[in-house]
C-alpha cells in the first residue's frame, strides 16, 4: 500500500539560506560539474539569487558561500567557536600527513598543539627579529637577480622574481639555504629551486578546488577528478627535496654534533614535551613544514605580480609611490623593513590588491560543529562555510567602483600606520578568528619590501608591442592569465645592486 504524506511548510522553522534546488543523494553536484570553474558557477548562482549567503548540497554537505562582511564577522566572531573545524578532504589529508598539521587539521588536539607551536615559536616577534637577516639577504638577491635582467635585455617575468623571492625566504627560514642545487650565476632559481615552488602552487591549487571525492567519499578511490595522482606526484617532487635535509638534522641533534639553532627546522626538531623528549615526531615536523610553505610563497607573490600589473596601466600611481620612497628612503640607500611604517601609499597599494585580487575566491573551509543561526539562516552541523575573498572585496554594496584598482581608497586622513589586515571583513588578506593566521607578521613584511625593493630599485614599462597590460585572472588559482614580463630599468647607483648570489 502506498501512502502519500503531506509536508506542511512551518512558517516558524529556521530555514537554510536560499539556493538551488538540490537532487536525491547527490545535490548540486551535476550542475557543479557541468560549470567550470566551480567558484565561478557559484557567484554567478548566488547573483541570480540576489543573496550574499547561499547554500548549495554537494552530496550530504551543505556548502555556504558568503560575500557580506556582515554575515562573515558573524560566522567568525559571535559564532567562531561553533566554526573553527576544518573539512576532510582527499587534498588536505596527504598534504598534512593524515591531519598532523595546523592549517587543514579538524579541532582538536593535534589542531590545538601545532597552533600553539606556530604562534609561539615560529611566528612570534622574536622570532621574526631573529630572521630579519635571512629576509635582507632574499631582498638583496632579489635586487641582484632583477638587475642582471635588466643587463640581459631588460625582459624580467615579475612572476617568476616575485615567487621565487618568496621560495627563496621560505627555503633561508626553513634549511638555511637560497639553492637546493647550484642556484643560477644570475641569482635566479635553478631547475630545482622552480621544480620546487611549482610543485607548492599544485598543491595550493587543489587545496582550493572542488572534488567530488570531497562530497561523495565511496568515490575517494576512483579518483574521478584526476586531483589524487597530482597531488601525490607534487609531494613525491617536494618531499625529494626535503625529507633527507630534515633526516639529517634529525640525526645531527640525536647525536649531539648539532645544539645550535640556525633556522625555523632547527627549532621544530629541539622543541622539547615536559619529561624533556622531543616534542614533534619526524612526521609531524616533514608535514609541517610543507603546510607552512604553501603558506608563505602564495599571497606576497601573488599580490606584488598584480599590483605591477595595474601601475602599468595607471603610471601615475608609479610616480606616486616612487615620490613616496624617493622621500623617505631617498636614492642613496635601498629600502628596509625599518621603512616600513611610513610607506603608506605602498601599503595601500598592496590592501586594494588583496581586495581586488586574491589568491583563491575562497578561503579555507570552516566546518560547522554544531548546529548555528547566523544571518537569520539556519547553518546546521557539517556545513562547509567558504569566505568569499573575490566576493567580499568586490561586493558593490561595500565598495564604490569595485572592479578598479584605486589604493587611494584605503589611505586614511589622519595618515597614521596602514596594516594589510582587515579587521571588518571588507576583503580578505589574512585569515582570522581561531583558525586566523599566524604568519601575518612575516606576510606583511615580505609583501610590502618585495613591492617596495622592486618600485624603488627600478622603473617599469610595457614591451613596446603592448599598449595595455591584460588584468583578466586564470581559471584556477587567481593569477594573471598569463605572467607579466614587462621592461625594467635600474633606477639607482650601480653599486646598489651589486650582491653575490650565494
Amino acid at each position: 500500500m502506498v501512502i502519500n504524506t503531506i509536508r506542511y511548510k512551518n512558517p516558524n522553522k529556521p530555514k537554510l539560506p536560499p539556493g538551488p534546488k538540490p537532487w536525491p543523494i547527490v545535490g548540486n553536484l551535476p550542475e557543479m560539474l557541468a560549470n567550470k570553474p566551480t567558484t565561478r558557477w557559484i557567484h554567478k548562482m548566488m547573483e541570480e539569487f540576489n543573496t550574499e549567503i547561499a547554500c548549495i548540497r554537494l552530496g550530504n554537505v551543505n556548502v555556504i558561500p558568503v560575500t557580506c562582511p556582515v554575515i562573515a564577522r558573524e560566522f567568525l566572531r559571535k559564532h567562531d567557536a561553533d566554526f573553527a573545524s576544518r573539512p576532510i578532504s582527499v587534498a588536505s589529508d596527504i598534504i598534512s600527513n593524515g591531519y598532523m598539521t595546523s592549517i587543514f587539521s579538524p579541532y582538536g588536539e593535534q589542531w590545538k598543539k601545532m597552533k600553539k607551536i606556530i604562534a609561539k615559536d615560529l611566528f612570534s616577534p622574536r622570532r621574526h627579529q631573529w630572521l630579519q637577516d635571512k629576509r635582507n639577504g632574499e631582498a638583496d638577491n632579489l635586487m641582484f637577480y632583477v638587475y642582471n635582467k635588466c643587463n640581459n635585455g631588460g625582459l624580467v617575468n615579475v612572476r617568476i622574481a616575485t615567487q621565487h623571492y618568496c621560495g627563496n625566504v621560505y627555503r633561508k627560514y626553513f634549511f638555511n639555504r637560497r639553492y637546493f642545487g647550484k642556484g643560477m650565476k644570475d641569482g635566479g632559481p635553478g631547475v630545482e629551486e622552480v621544480e620546487h615552488v611549482d610543485a607548492a602552487f599544485i598543491l595550493l591549487n587543489h587545496v582550493f578546488a572542488f572534488s567530488t571525492s570531497d562530497y561523495i567519499p565511496w568515490l575517494r578511490l576512483l579518483d574521478l577528478d584526476g586531483h589524487k595522482g597530482k597531488i601525490k606526484n607534487a609531494m613525491r617532487i617536494i618531499n625529494k627535496y626535503h625529507d633527507s635535509i630534515i633526516e639529517e638534522k634529525i640525526k645531527q641533534w640525536n647525536d649531539g654534533s648539532k645544539n645550535v639553532e640556525e633556522d625555523l627546522l632547527d627549532v621544530l626538531i629541539s622543541l622539547k614535551d615536559v619529561n624533556n623528549k622531543p616534542l614533534l615526531e619526524k612526521k609531524e615536523i616533514k608535514a609541517q613544514v610543507i603546510e607552512l610553505m604553501m603558506a608563505m610563497v602564495d599571497n606576497p607573490s601573488n599580490a606584488v605580480e598584480w599590483t605591477l600589473a595595474e601601475m602599468l596601466n595607471q603610471p601615475e600611481l608609479f610616480q606616486k609611490a616612487t615620490e613616496e620612497l624617493d622621500n623617505i628612503v631617498g636614492k642613496d640607500r635601498l629600502v628596509q623593513e625599518s621603512d616600513i611604517p611610513k610607506l603608506n601609499f605602498l601599503k595601500a597599494c598592496a590592501r586594494e590588491a588583496f581586495r581586488l585580487h586574491p589568491i583563491t575566491d575562497f578561503n579555507a573551509p570552516h566546518v560547522s560543529m554544531n548546529d548555528a543561526m547566523v544571518g537569520n539562516y539556519l547553518i546546521p552541523k557539517g556545513s562547509h562555510v567558504l569566505l568569499g575573498r573575490s566576493g567580499l572585496g568586490r561586493n558593490p554594496k561595500v565598495w564604490s567602483e569595485p572592479h578598479k584598482f584605486k589604493p587611494e581608497r584605503h589611505l586614511k586622513n589622519d595618515e597614521s600606520d596602514i596594516s594589510l589586515t582587515e579587521p571588518n571583513l571588507k576583503f580578505i588578506s589574512f585569515s582570522t578568528g581561531r583558525r586566523g593566521c599566524p604568519g601575518v607578521m612575516l606576510g606583511s613584511t615580505m609583501t610590502i619590501l618585495l613591492l617596495a625593493r622592486l618600485l624603488h630599485g627600478f622603473t617599469w614599462s610595457a614591451p613596446s608591442n603592448i599598449s595595455r597590460i591584460n588584468c583578466v585572472d586564470s581559471n584556477s588559482v587567481l593569477f594573471l592569465d598569463e605572467p607579466l614580463t614587462v621592461v625594467a630599468k635600474p633606477r639607482l647607483a650601480a653599486e646598489l645592486y651589486n650582491f653575490s648570489s650565494k
